[in-house]
């Protein structure tokens, strides 16, 4: 093993360097504080490595992400969103038996308790679709307290999730909500739920199943970004399952993390109103004075094309073609990508259309509406939340998260009484 050497007040200390499966290069700073006194300071933590994982591997450089080993394009192509959870949390591709068993085990599980339909009623028909999802996550603590019954525990989550997401929809619209069945598929059966009326048959379109399975899929881990980075620091506490996943969706809400495909469509309205000259909003990208900025476009990690982009571009315009769709937001989501992937600024800049971009005209497209683009991201995210929290728990090196700080404030003084004190007043 070799070291780096620190030189900190005119004393060196060393420390250990470790080198992932694919030469990721890290610094052990564990020891750092016992031995020096000194801690690291990494503002977002963009340099700081909190974990060891077997789970998701993404080298930004290279536009390349896997999944347990296997290349992104390979499971987009060829699994289904199930059979992509069984790897993620189990670590290997499911066997046909393996996968019948889950699958059915899913199934088996989707219903609600029937008592908790009352706390659907105890919400606003305003109530934004993922705070009702978070909110749902952690009441399953109370309805399945015993932690130790780990496996059973990550079966009904991953099966209730699509049922409290599509009543939460139902609710939003005032619709009476449709249970799920024992004949259709995962992603079959959060479309009925969805969008099912009673008293009409309803009939799951081949091609949104499909491209529903593929962007599941393309969601379903990114290794420690802001919400898998929250599930790992409340479950490192001994947090129940539900209770992690809970705070990673309410994470995932804001508008930097998960709400940025919502942000897509917003985007592409406010274009809309203003005359729908997408050139102009273009211009105004490129002027740094000027305030507007491009959703949907480049990524922290990826400096390059985001390969999950690469794979729902074809399958925005296979649903577009098959479904047939009239929307002038998609017809300006179009123009503005083909502009940025020929205009120079962007592509010196690697300025790409990321995966946000295409999964906003996608859900569009095939109906989902605006507001629950964040809680779609959620149910594709969840089997990798679970499969986090799971490796976490099962590290015997796992230690309560507690990261340090530079304290800024004011050094110690004395407390004056209420009645001795003024306040000198500062006049602009």
């Amino acid at each position: 093993m070799s070291n780096a050497t620190l030189l900190l007040e005119g004393k060196e200390y060393a420390l250990p360097v470790i080198a992932g499966v694919e030469k990721e290069i890290a610094i052990d700073i564990s020891s750092l504080r016992a031995k020096s006194g000194a801690v690291t300071y990494d503002p977002g933590y963009g340099n700081t490595g909190s974990c060891s994982s077997a789970i998701t591997f993404i080298d930004g450089e290279r536009g390349i992400l896997r999944y347990r080993g296997y290349p992104i394009e390979q499971i987009a192509e060829k699994a289904s969103f199930v059979e992509v959870a069984y790897l993620l949390v189990y670590g290997e591709l499911p066997t046909k038996v393996e996968l019948a068993t889950f699958s059915l085990n899913l199934t088996r599980h989707t219903l609600l308790q029937e008592d908790m339909k009352k706390f659907f009623e105890g919400f606003p028909n305003s109530a934004h679709p993922m705070g009702i999802l978070s909110a749902m996550a952690a009441s399953l603590s109370t309805y399945y307290p015993d932690t130790e019954k780990r496996e059973p525990n990550i079966i009904r989550l991953l099966a209730k999730l699509p049922t409290i997401a599509a009543f939460s929809y139902k609710k939003s619209i005032g619709q009476p909500f449709i249970y799920p069945r024992n004949d259709l598929t995962y992603t079959q059966n959060f479309l009925q739920m969805m969008f099912a009326v009673p008293c009409e048959p309803y009939v799951v379109n081949e091609t949104v199943d499909r491209v529903l399975n593929l962007l599941l899929i393309l969601h379903a881990d990114h290794e420690q970004n802001c919400s898998t980075s929250t599930v790992r620091m409340v479950g490192s506490s001994g947090a129940n399952l539900f209770s992690a996943i809970s705070a990673g969706i309410s994470a995932l809400w804001g508008p930097l993390h998960g709400g940025a495909n919502q942000e897509v469509l917003e985007m592409l309205q406010n274009i809309r109103s203003e005359g729908g000259d997408v050139r102009k909003f273009v211009q105004m990208a490129k002027d740094k004075s000027s305030k507007f900025k491009l959703m949907g476009f480049g990524h922290r990690v990826y400096k390059n094309f985001d390969p999950r982009a690469s794979i729902l571009k074809k399958a925005a315009d296979d649903v577009l073609a098959s479904l047939h769709v009239s929307d002038p937001l998609l017809s300006i989501a179009r123009e503005l990508e083909d502009i940025a992937l020929h205009d120079s600024y962007f592509m010196e800049r690697k300025l790409y259309p990321n995966v946000d971009f295409y999964s906003g005209i996608i859900y569009r497209a095939i109906g989902i509406p605006t507001e629950m683009f964040t809680v779609m991201f959620a149910l594709g995210r969840a089997p990798g939340w679970i499969a986090q929290w799971k490796e976490m728990v099962d590290d015997p090196t796992t230690r309560i998260n507690r990261p340090r700080q530079i304290y800024t404030g004011a050094r110690e003084r004395a407390f004056v009484p209420i009645g001795e004190r003024e306040r000198t007043l500062v006049t602009a």
